[in-house]
C-alpha cells in the first residue's frame, strides 16, 4: 500500500519560497513552511449553534443549566469557564515551537517569528501578538551601515520609524521540537541568518527540563568577498500584551553577572503584578570577539526613532546606566539589547541571545496556597534568578543540544519511517511543556493520601517519587482547562512514561490518593441535571482542579458529569498502572498501587447487572465518549473491562496471590466470554448490544482495551483477553470503513461509521475525527503487525493538521470531515508516542524471532 500524499502538501507549504538558501545546519526531518505561506482552508470552532437539530432535543436541559453556569461564572464571579462554549478561541493559523522547559510558563513564537502566545500565569493562556517584540538586523561595511531590518513580514501601525515588512517569501521556518529554525536570506545583501532556538526540553532529565529559559542562537553567513560587522538587536516589552502592562510601577535594570570564567549581560524587566509578579531577562553571552550593547528602557509606542536612530548610528545601543523609575499607571516600558560581531568575508560566525523569566511563586485563581515551582529547587525562590537563569542556559545549551540530537538521532536516522512522522513524533510534544504545565515541589505539609495510609488502602503521606520529582500536572487543552483530565491523560500518558516516566508515576500517586478520598457534598451536574455526590469513594476523579480555582484541592473540577457513573476511568487506572510498572519495572509502585486497584475494580463490579463476568452501561456510557448513548455491554467499557481483568490476573501472579489470581481469572474467562456472545457480528464488535439500530455501528475505538494489553506486553498465552483474529478483523474494519470510505482515506479514522460506510451523526461526537484516538488506532494496528495500514491511518491526520488547516502546535482535539474543529491545542494527541513504542515492540519481537 503506497500513500497518495508523497510530499506534494510539504512542498505547498514551501511553494512561495523563492531563495536558494537552506540555512546553517538545518535538520532535514520536521515541519518546514515559508514565511509568506498562506493557508487556503479557514475553518471555525464548534459552538453551539453547530449542534444538529436532531441532537438539540436531547440536549436542551443541558444547554439551559450550562448557560446558568456561565452566566455566573463570568457575569458574577467575574473568572473564565473552564469551558466556554461562547468564547472558543477562532483558528489563528501562526503558531511556532513554544519556548521554555517544562511546568515554568510559556512563550510561544509563531512560525512568523512573532511572540504571540503566552501562558506564564499557570494554565491561563493569553493570545497576543506584541508587536515590539523583534529581533532587527544591522549590516556594517567599513564603518557605515548599509542595511537595517526588523526580521519580521508586518506591517504595525506602532513603531514607524522601524523598517518592517521584511519579504516573507525569503525566509522559512523549520521545526523539530524541541527546537527550531528560522531562516532569512537577506534581499540582495547576500547574508544568510539562521535563528536557531533551543528549549531544554529533555527526556528522564529532570533539572534541567524544568527551567523556565531558551535561547536563540543566530548563525550569520557572509556570501561575500568583503567582511561585514552585523550586530542583532534582541527587543522586549515588560509585560506580554494583557491590561496589566499598563498598571504601573513595573521597571527595568541592566545586569552583569560573571561566574566559573563565564560572562553574561543584559537587561532585567520586572513585572511587578500583586499576583504572581515575575522578571523577564533578555541576556547575552559575553566573548572576547562580541560586543553586547543595550538600552535599558524605551516606550513601545509612536514611532520610535531614538533606539532605531541608535542602532543604526554604529551597530550598538548607548546602555546607560542604572535603572528605569517605575512605570506611570497608563504607560508601557520595553528594552533591547544588541550584540555585535565581526564576519568575515565567504565566512561564517554567531551570536547567542537567552530568554528567560522567573516566576517563582505561584497561586491559582482561588489563592488560597502557594506552590514552588520545580526548579527554585536550583535557583531558589526569590525571584532574583533571571541572571543566574539566563547564565546557566548560555553555559549549557550546547550540552542540551547534544542529549536532545542523542535522543532523536536513531528515529530521525531510520529509513524505513516516513519524514511525516518523524515531524508529527516530536513535534507534538509541545504540549508536555506547552499544556498549561505546572511542576512544583510538594509542600511540607501536604498529605497526598487524604490520611488513609497504606494499611487501610491508602498511601503514604508523601511517596518518595512525588518529594523526588515533585507534582506535575497538565491540561486537558488549552480551552478545556482542567487538570489532568484521567480519560484523556489514558492517551497522552503514552509520552510522560516513554520520556519522563518518574512525572508519569507521581501524577498516578495524586491520582490514586484521590481515588480513596471522597466529598459527598452534593452538587448540580449539568448533563443530567441531577445533584449527586461530587466525589465518592474509590472512584477516579475526572480531573484534579481547574487553574482558575485551586488544583490538587478540590479534584473534579468537571462539572458536566458525576464522576460515580462513569466507568471507563477506574479500568483506565488499572490499565495505566500496569502498563506503568510494564515500562519501569518499578516494583515499590506496583506494590502501591495494587490495592488501589483492587479497590476501584471491586466498585466496578456492580454494574455486572446480571453475573456474567461482563460490566453493562446505561444512558452515557463513558467519560471519553459521553455523547453517544449506550444501552447494555459496549465495544469500548466492555472491552476496557476485561483488558482490566487480564491486567488484575497478571498483576496478582506478580505479587504472588494466588486466590485473587482465581478470582480475576474467573471473572476474566466469563467476562470474555460474555464479550464475545454479546457484541461480535462476525466482522468486528458492535458498538453496544443493545439491538438498537444504530447498535452495530464501526466505532474507531473498540480495541482500545486490547491495545494497552498489547503495550503491556500482554495479549497472547495466558494473559489473552480476545481472540487475535477477531481483533484483526475488527481492525481491518476500522480501516476499510473509517479511515478508507471517510474523506477519501485522507483525514484519518472518523469515530463512527454505519456498516453501509456513511458516518454515524447520531451524536455531537460520533463524525468527528479525533486525533489522539487516532494516534492510539494507529498504535494498535502496528501491534498486530498492519504497519502499512497504521501509518496511512495516522498519516491523514497529520497532513490535515499540519499541512492543510495550520494548526501546528495547536493540534485540535477533533475536526469534522468540512468547516468544523473543536477544542484547539489538546492533551490527547501525545498518543503518537504509543506509535513509537509499538514500533519499538515490533522491532524487538522481529529481533527475537530472528
Amino acid at each position: 500500500m503506497t500513500s497518495e500524499w508523497s510530499e506534494k502538501s510539504t512542498a505547498d507549504l514551501m511553494s512561495r519560497y523563492v531563495s536558494k538558501e537552506m540555512g546553517y545546519n538545518v535538520p532535514k526531518e520536521g515541519w518546514r513552511i515559508c514565511l509568506a505561506h498562506e493557508f487556503k482552508e479557514k475553518r471555525k470552532p464548534f459552538q453551539a449553534k453547530d449542534v444538529s437539530l436532531a441532537n438539540i432535543w436531547g440536549h436542551i436541559g443541558l444547554g439551559v443549566r450550562y448557560l446558568k453556569f456561565w452566566y455566573k461564572k463570568t457575569q458574577v464571579e467575574k473568572k473564565a469557564p473552564f469551558i466556554d462554549m461562547f468564547g472558543a478561541q477562532p483558528l489563528r493559523q501562526i503558531y511556532g515551537a513554544p519556548l521554555g522547559g517544562i511546568g515554568g510558563g510559556t512563550i510561544t513564537r509563531g512560525w512568523r517569528g512573532e511572540f504571540c502566545r503566552w501562558q506564564l500565569n499557570p494554565g491561563m493562556y493569553h493570545y497576543k501578538t506584541v508587536i515590539p517584540n523583534q529581533f532587527t538586523v544591522c549590516l556594517r561595511r567599513e564603518g557605515k551601515t548599509v542595511y537595517q531590518q526588523v526580521l519580521s513580514v508586518e506591517r504595525p501601525p506602532t513603531l514607524q520609524g522601524w523598517n518592517w515588512g521584511y519579504c516573507g517569501e525569503y525566509a522559512f521556518y523549520h521545526a523539530l521540537y524541541p527546537r527550531a529554525w528560522t531562516v532569512y536570506d537577506l534581499p540582495g545583501q547576500n547574508v544568510t541568518l539562521t535563528c536557531r532556538q533551543i528549549s531544554p526540553v529533555i527526556p528522564h532529565d529532570y533539572q534541567d527540563s524544568s527551567l523556565p529559559v531558551a535561547v536563540l542562537v543566530w548563525d550569520i553567513e557572509n556570501k561575500n568577498e568583503y567582511d561585514l560587522d552585523v550586530s542583532i538587536m534582541f527587543t522586549m516589552v515588560n509585560g506580554s500584551g494583557q491590561k496589566d502592562d499598563k498598571c504601573g510601577g513595573h521597571w527595568n535594570e541592566p545586569f552583569h553577572l560573571e561566574k566559573e570564567g563565564e560572562a553574561v549581560s543584559g537587561v532585567l524587566l520586572h513585572h511587578c503584578t500583586a499576583v504572581n509578579p515575575y522578571t523577564l531577562c533578555i541576556a547575552a553571552r559575553e566573548q572576547s570577539d562580541r560586543e553586547i550593547s543595550h538600552q535599558t528602557a524605551f516606550s513601545p509606542k509612536g514611532p520610535c526613532f531614538s533606539l532605531w536612530n541608535d542602532l543604526i548610528d554604529d551597530g550598538r545601543l548607548d546602555s546607560p546606566t542604572g535603572s528605569s523609575p517605575p512605570t506611570v499607571k497608563g504607560e508601557k516600558v520595553a528594552a533591547a539589547v544588541a550584540v555585535g560581531c565581526s564576519v568575515p568575508a565567504q565566512g561564517h560566525n554567531s551570536l547567542e541571545f537567552c530568554l528567560a523569566w522567573d516566576m517563582p511563586k505561584i497561586t491559582f485563581g482561588s489563592r488560597e496556597k502557594e506552590h514552588m515551582r520545580r526548579y527554585t529547587r536550583y535557583f531558589g525562590t526569590k525571584g532574583d534568578a533571571s541572571p543566574s537563569l539566563s547564565h546557566y542556559a548560555l553555559t549549557h545549551y550546547k550540552q542540551w543540544e547534544k542529549s536532545i540530537e542523542e535522543w532523536q538521532r536513531p528515529i530521525l536516522q531510520d529509513s524505513s519511517l516516513p519524514s511525516w512522522y518523524k515531524s508529527a513524533l516530536f513535534n507534538e510534544l509541545y504540549f508536555v511543556a506547552d499544556g498549561g504545565t505546572v511542576w512544583t515541589e510538594i509542600m511540607e505539609d501536604v498529605d497526598i493520601s487524604g490520611g488513609i495510609r497504606s494499611e487501610d488502602g491508602g498511601l503514604p503521606a508523601q511517596p518518595t517519587v512525588i518529594k523526588e520529582y515533585g507534582r506535575f500536572a497538565y491540561l486537558e487543552g488549552q480551552e478545556y482547562r482542567m487538570y489532568n483530565t484521567y480519560d484523556v491523560h489514558f492517551y497522552a500518558s503514552f509520552a510522560l512514561i516513554m520520556l519522563w516516566p518518574k512525572l508519569a508515576l507521581s501524577l498516578q500517586y495524586d491520582i490514586a490518593g484521590s481515588v480513596v478520598q471522597q466529598d459527598l457534598t452534593e452538587r448540580l451536574h449539568l448533563m443530567s441535571g441531577q445533584y449527586s455526590p461530587i466525589k465518592t469513594k474509590n472512584v477516579v476523579p475526572h480531573d484534579i482542579g481547574d487553574p482558575d480555582d485551586e488544583p490538587w484541592v478540590r479534584v473534579n473540577a468537571y462539572l458536566i458529569h458525576d464522576t460515580a457513573h462513569w466507568k471507563d476511568l477506574n479500568l483506565k487506572f488499572v490499565l495505566q498502572v500496569y502498563r506503568d510498572f510494564h515500562l519501569t519495572q518499578d516494583r515499590q509502585y506496583l506494590q502501591d498501587m495494587w490495592p488501589i486497584c483492587q479497590a476501584v475494580m471491586e466498585s466496578e463490579l456492580k454494574f455486572d447487572l446480571d453475573g456474567d463476568g461482563l460490566i453493562e452501561n446505561s444512558g452515557y456510557a463513558d467519560q471519553t465518549y459521553d455523547g453517544w448513548i449506550v444501552t447494555g455491554p459496549s465495544a469500548y467499557c466492555g472491552g476496557m473491562w476485561v483488558a482490566s481483568l487480564c491486567v488484575m490476573c497478571k498483576m496478582a501472579r506478580l505479587l504472588d496471590s494466588e486466590e485473587l489470581y482465581r478470582h480475576y481469572k474467573d471473572l476474566l474467562d466469563r467476562g470474555s466470554a460474555a464479550f464475545e456472545k454479546l457484541l461480535w457480528n462476525g466482522k468486528y464488535y458492535n458498538y453496544d448490544s443493545s439491538g438498537r439500530d444504530l447498535s452495530n455501528s464501526v466505532m474507531s475505538d473498540q480495541c482500545a482495551g486490547h491495545w494497552f494489553l498489547r503495550a503491556s506486553g500482554l495479549g497472547d498465552g495466558e494473559f489473552q483477553a480476545f481472540p487475535k483474529e477477531k481483533i484483526q478483523s475488527a481492525l481491518k474494519s476500522v480501516f476499510d470503513l473509517n479511515v478508507m470510505s471517510f474523506a477519501g482515506g485522507q483525514m484519518g479514522a472518523v469515530n463512527g461509521m454505519r456498516p453501509e460506510g456513511i458516518p454515524d451523526r447520531s451524536s455531537v461526537q460520533s463524525d468527528e475525527v479525533w486525533i489522539g484516538v487516532v494516534y492510539g488506532l494507529a498504535a494498535t494496528m502496528i501491534h498486530e503487525g498492519m504497519q502499512e495500514e497504521g501509518m496511512r491511518t495516522a498519516e491523514g491526520c497529520y497532513r490535515t493538521v499540519w499541512e492543510k488547516l495550520g494548526m501546528a502546535f495547536q493540534t485540535p482535539e477533533a475536526y469534522c470531515e468540512k468547516n468544523i474543529y473543536r477544542s484547539l491545542a489538546y492533551m490527547r494527541p501525545l498518543s503518537i508516542w504509543a506509535m513509537q513504542l509499538a514500533l519499538n515492540t515490533s522491532q524487538k519481537d522481529q529481533t527475537t524471532t530472528a
